[in-house]
């Protein structure tokens, strides 16, 4: 049976923090969230105890595509995965994406990754995401260059949330590792629950630094890159952009 589902009201968006190393005229130049930015080939590794992996993914995603994209999504999990953090819950996903949304429960690993490969050859999906709990032997380097060629040479893009996994290699173009962090006071009412908030270590990319971002969610924020003043990002700012919705889960039928 099913039990209660907790929502996640907001997604995150990337604030303040300089990677270490670089001035904030360095960072300016680029962030989490700069329209376009994004790379199409992603891998966000995160634990299961928590909704920080695939709410990235979604924000990651609506930061991407074009808001007037109508095109189906597709959202892949394992049955491991599908085990641990249950299948998104419809109502809770942001407005525009929920009638879109094509959920495929994988029977295997092997299964998922196909379902995935699959899935990026077909240019009628405006993204993927996919979530495939720990290391697979299937998930190994050759089935990682295999989706990077599919997203570069059918456009799709693709975020591959890996739960409670060891970095192994890959060929993705972007890797993230996030985890909660603690949020920040309400501004009304100190006694009312804090905005979610996460810190997302960037580990690999190519073309741009490593380093430690602070992703804060707003109910009137997405990822965005472009601050207020068109400014290089200072301590303490925070940027905002468009609705991005809501994530929410259930836990699998038992």
């Amino acid at each position: 049976m099913f039990e209660r589902c907790d929502s996640m009201p907001d997604l995150p968006f990337a604030t303040v923090l300089p990677p270490p190393g670089q001035s904030a005229l360095q960072a300016a130049e680029w962030r989490p969230g700069n329209r376009g930015e994004g790379a199409a080939h992603t891998e966000i590794f995160a634990t299961a105890d928590h909704g920080a992996g695939a709410a990235l993914a979604l924000a990651f995603a609506l930061d991407r595509i074009d808001p007037a994209d109508d095109r189906m999504w597709l959202w892949v999990q394992d049955r491991e995965a599908l085990r641990r953090t249950g299948r998104p819950y419809r109502p809770g996903l942001p407005r525009g994406l929920r009638h879109r949304l094509i959920h495929v429960a994988a029977k295997s690993a092997e299964d998922a990754l196909f379902a995935l490969e699959e899935g990026l050859r077909c240019r009628d999906l405006a993204f993927v995401i996919g979530e495939i709990a720990g290391n697979p032997r299937a998930l190994d380097f050759t089935a990682s260059r295999r989706f990077s060629l599919a997203v570069e040479r059918h456009g799709v893009p693709f975020w591959l949330v890996r739960l409670d996994a060891r970095r192994d290699l890959s060929s993705a173009r972007m890797r993230w590792h996030v985890e909660p962090a603690a949020s920040p006071p309400p501004r009304w009412n100190p006694q009312a629950p804090g905005h979610p908030a996460w810190r997302a270590e960037l580990f690999r990319a190519r073309g741009h630094p490593p380093g430690e971002w602070l992703l804060r969610g707003d109910a009137a924020a997405r990822l965005d890159g472009t601050g207020p003043e068109g400014a290089g990002l200072l301590a303490e700012r925070v940027d905002g952009a468009a609705q991005a919705g809501a994530l929410a889960r259930c836990p699998a039928a038992s």
